[in-house]
């Protein structure tokens, strides 16, 4: 006969579950605005560029900048379902040790100042050039 499941022990695991739900929500919202961020970038370009009925390409760093958001939004989207659907085996395994991992948030982080980063040296030049 199987051992009766602790009370406490099925209600901090029903937390750690809601937890995790709503940080990938998190993620989701997160992921949402970098994409819808980084389409609106390409769509405004490519607006301005058929209004103006020039023959060249917009401006080839803002075009790259725009899809790098598309991609940065959808690579963390596919990591944060991938980490949350690890975090929830770990939860019905009760394997809830803390691990140390690298943290998805601060990945990002870095790879949006790296962005910064160019699109502010870019706009730079673009301004001292014209």
């Amino acid at each position: 006969m199987g051992t009766t499941p602790n009370p406490a022990t099925e209600l901090a695991k029903e937390r750690n579950r809601a937890a995790e739900e709503r940080t990938l929500m998190a993620w989701i919202r997160t992921c949402l605005a970098l994409i819808s961020f980084g389409f609106g970038i390409e769509r405004i370009l490519s607006v301005l560029h058929q209004g103006a009925g020039e023959a060249a390409a917009p401006l080839r760093l803002s075009r790259i900048l725009g899809l790098s958001f598309v991609a940065l939004g959808t690579g963390a989207m596919v990591a944060a379902t991938v980490d949350h659907q690890h975090q929830l085996q770990r939860i019905r395994r009760n394997d809830l040790l803390y691990k140390a991992r690298r943290s998805p948030s601060l990945v990002v982080a870095v790879v949006l100042a790296g962005l910064g980063c160019v699109a502010f040296v870019g706009i730079l030049l673009e301004m001292m050039g014209g």
